[in-house]
Parts: C-alpha cells; sequence; structure tokens
C-alpha cells in the first residue's frame, strides 16, 4: 500500500514528534475526558513493551554473560560498570543540589495545596539483598521481579560459560532466541507514534494549568538540572573520553522520546539496549548485560537528581535552613541510595522519603509537589535513560575492541532493524568477537 509504504520511510523521531504535537492538541481541547479517551492507547503501547522485558532480560544477559567467555573478565566489566554508575550519580546529585541552591524554587511562591501521597514501606538493606534470590524462578519471572530475573540470568549465562563448548548448542538457542525477542521489540516500537500520542493527550488533558502554575519554578529547576546534566555533565565525560557528544546524543535520540513519553526505564530498555548496540556502536556481548543491569540500578534523575532537588524545594517553601552538614547528607544519600533501592518499586519517592527523613523534613511535604510529579517523572526518566546508555559507551570505549568507531553515532532510521533480511538486524558479529577476547 501507498500510504502505508511513505509512513515507513518516515524516520521514527518525526513520527513521534508528530505523534507528541498531535497529542498534545488532543488533550488540550478534550480536557480531563482526555483520561477515558486517550489513556487506553498509552496503556496498551506501555503493556506491550513492558510484556517483553523479561523475555528480553532473560534472553540478553544470559547471551551476554555466556558469550564474555570468562568470569574474571565478566566480574571486571561488571565492577567497572558499577564504578560509573557511582561516578555519575555523584555528578548527578551535585547537579540537583546546586540548581536548588541557585534557583531557590521553594522561595517566593504562594500557599501550595497538599496531595495524596502515600509514605512507601522502605525495605532493609538486608531484605533488599534476599529478595534478589527467587525462592521459585518461574513465579519470579512470571511477577515481573527484574532483580530476581537478572539474578536467574547471571548464574544462567555465566553456567554456560563455565560450560563451555559442551553447552554450544544451548548457547546458540538462547542466541536465537534473543534476536527472535528482538525482532518482536522492532515491530511494537513501530506503534511508539500512536502510544506516544495517547500518553501525551492523557498527560496535557489531566494536567490543567491549575496544578502546573503554582510548582512552574519547581518544574524549571528540575528541567534546568537534567538538561545540565544531561548535555555538560554528559558530554564533557564524552568529550574526555576523545568522544562526539552530538553523535552520542543523535544515537541515543529514539530511547529518550520513548522514556520521556513512558516515564518508565523498563519500557524503553528494548529501545535503549537496540540503541546502544546499533546506533552507539557497544559490542552486543556487554551491551546485553549492562543496560539491564543500568535499568535497575542506574537512575540520575530519579535517583539523585530528583531527591536533591525536592528536598531543597520543600525545605526553602517550609522555611527550613539546612546546614551544610545536612546538604553533605542529601549528597550521599543521591550517591548511594539508587544502587541501595534496586528493584524497590517507586524508587523516585523512595529515594525523596529517604532523604527527608535524613535531614529532619516532614515526609508529609511529599503531598506539595505530588500533582506534577508525572509532569517531572518525564524528564527524569529520559535523564536515566540517557545515563543508561551513556555509561555502556564510556566503558567500552575503555575497553579494547568493545566500540565500533564506525557506527557510534550511526543515524540509521529504526525502521531499518525491522525488516528482517537488512544488514542491521544482524549481529554485528565483528565486534562481539572482539568483546569475547577481551573479556577473555
Amino acid at each position: 500500500m501507498p500510504v502505508l509504504s511513505a509512513w515507513m520511510r518516515v524516520a521514527l523521531w518525526k513520527k513521534v514528534v508528530a505523534g507528541f504535537v498531535a497529542g498534545g492538541i488532543a488533550g488540550y481541547m478534550a480536557g480531563p475526558q482526555a483520561a477515558v479517551w486517550f489513556k487506553p492507547i498509552g496503556d496498551v503501547y506501555i503493556t506491550l513493551i513492558r510484556m517483553l522485558v523479561v523475555p528480553l532480560l532473560l534472553t540478553s544477559i544470559i547471551f551476554s554473560v555466556a558469550g564474555l567467555g570468562s568470569i574474571g573478565g565478566a566480574l571486571r566489566l561488571g565492577v567497572k560498570t558499577v564504578l560509573y554508575f557511582i561516578l555519575t550519580a555523584a555528578l548527578a546529585s551535585a547537579v540537583g543540589i546546586a540548581t536548588g541552591l541557585l534557583l531557590e524554587p521553594g522561595i517566593g511562591i504562594g500557599q501550595l495545596a497538599v496531595g495524596e501521597a502515600r509514605t512507601p514501606v522502605i525495605p532493609g538493606p538486608v531484605d533488599v539483598l534476599l529478595s534478589v534470590v527467587p525462592s521459585n524462578p518461574f513465579q519470579a519471572m512470571a511477577e515481573g521481579h527484574v532483580l530476581q530475573v537478572l539474578f536467574i540470568s547471571l548464574l544462567f549465562g555465566g553456567s554456560l560459560a563455565v560450560l563451555g563448548e559442551r553447552a554450544a548448542l544451548l548457547r546458540s538457542c538462547v542466541a536465537q532466541a534473543n534476536e527472535a525477542i528482538m525482532q518482536i521489540v522492532r515491530l511494537v516500537l513501530q506503534l511508539t507514534p500512536i502510544g506516544t500520542f495517547g500518553l501525551i493527550a492523557w498527560v496535557v488533558g489531566t494536567s490543567g494549568a491549575e496544578s502546573l502554575l503554582p510548582l512552574g519554578h519547581y518544574i524549571l529547576a528540575l528541567y534546568v538540572a537534567c538538561l545540565f546534566h544531561l548535555f555538560v555533565v554528559y558530554g564533557g565525560l564524552l568529550s574526555l573520553h576523545g568522544l562526539d557528544p552530538r553523535k552520542f546524543f543523535r544515537g541515543v535520540a529514539p530511547a529518550m522520546q520513548v522514556a520521556f513519553v513512558t516515564a518508565s526505564s523498563f519500557a524503553s530498555l528494548p529501545l535503549t539496549l537496540s540503541c546502544t548496540t546499533r546506533r552507539l556502536g557497544v559490542a552486543q556481548d556487554y551491551a546485553s548485560f549492562a543496560v539491564p543491569l543500568g535499568a535497575s540500578m542506574k537512575m540520575d534523575g530519579c535517583g539523585a537528581i530528583f531527591p536533591a532537588l525536592a528536598t531543597l524545594f520543600i525545605a526553602q517553601y517550609t522555611g527550613v535552613e539546612l546546614s551544610a552538614g545536612a546538604l553533605l547528607t542529601v549528597f550521599v544519600i543521591g550517591v548511594v541510595g539508587s544502587l541501595a533501592t534496586a528493584g524497590v518499586p517507586g524508587p523516585s519517592i523512595v529515594m525523596l522519603t529517604l532523604t527527608l527523613g535524613a535531614v529532619g523534613l516532614p515526609l508529609e511535604a511529599i503531598g506539595y509537589i505530588v500533582a506534577v510529579d508525572r509532569v517531572v517523572d518525564m524528564m527524569r526518566t529520559a535523564t536515566n535513560v540517557t545515563g543508561q546508555a551513556l555509561v555502556p559507551v564510556l566503558v567500552a570505549r575503555s575497553e579494547k575492541g568493545l566500540l565500533d568507531d564506525k557506527r557510534y553515532g550511526c543515524s540509521a532510521l529504526v525502521e531499518d532493524d525491522v525488516a528482517p533480511d537488512s544488514a542491521a538486524s544482524r549481529p554485528d558479529t565483528g565486534t562481539e568477537d572482539k568483546g569475547r577476547e577481551m573479556a577473555r
């Protein structure tokens, strides 16, 4: 069909932008009814993406760990990845605090309405650690416990690596299953413009000016902090590693779009992984491990910038002056908190609860900002996902043979990945083989 062929030739990011604009117009015209008319469209899209998260995690991590060739190589890459997580979290926490101190978003605003905010139950570190090991692997997969699936996948992939050639057939089956899942991902991603339309229409229709305007300074401050972190901090790290930041953002742009619209790192995970390997040139063996790990525990937006900035906003609004020691506490929680709350539902609210409690601010103050949480969550998640692609690129750059310089910043259309016979749909075996040699 000529219309369908013309649609498929348009770049995905352009169709997403069109869906974004159309959704904004439709939401503005529909008002509160947008929740009834348009939200189900976005919900179906997010459900389709989340349906793929567990099988994608399972096959990609088993495939990557088994392909790394040795447990020692996998551990070394894992430690380096986590260290980069901590470094970028420290920078993000500093950005959040600095933005709050410079812009003072909580000063000079009128009386705010207190929304309903439930205080989350925060498990202790031992409980979180124990919850990683599933008593029933099939139940963990059925219920979508990400850290438990991650544990199962690492264990299974490590076993295949130890068995070597004796498990060659099983490794081949896992690789083929991973390719099949990725093909489904590419097909589902064609629905992104439609999902964008539904989600944006819902957000615009239900987030009226009466809820946004009183907190406009706070929303602006958070967007400024996230944009500074993205383009100045991340851009600076890329430049220090000898990489062109413009090429990185061009490569990761589709994942950033989906993250912004869905406000979910896990809903964005399939596209983030695809962008990291196909558009940024990271070896699939390593990226299939690092990107899902980052989706579980790397949250610069939700875990570092947001709690730091929101804490300063609440302190300024309530007239509480935070001491240097309190600011240091906010910084430390931002650095280690996202790792400690990996796998805990609602990490942004959990992190804010931890931070407010640590500096003696009332937890009820969360209700001041809950009305605009969806609007700020979009930017927080886009920051999270960008960082989840950044760290694998930086680590790959520091390791010989893990980054394909020719593919880095590739502007190939995501639609090119949909065709089964296209070059983009086949794995970059040369880069993968280099990754295995490096790990050995």
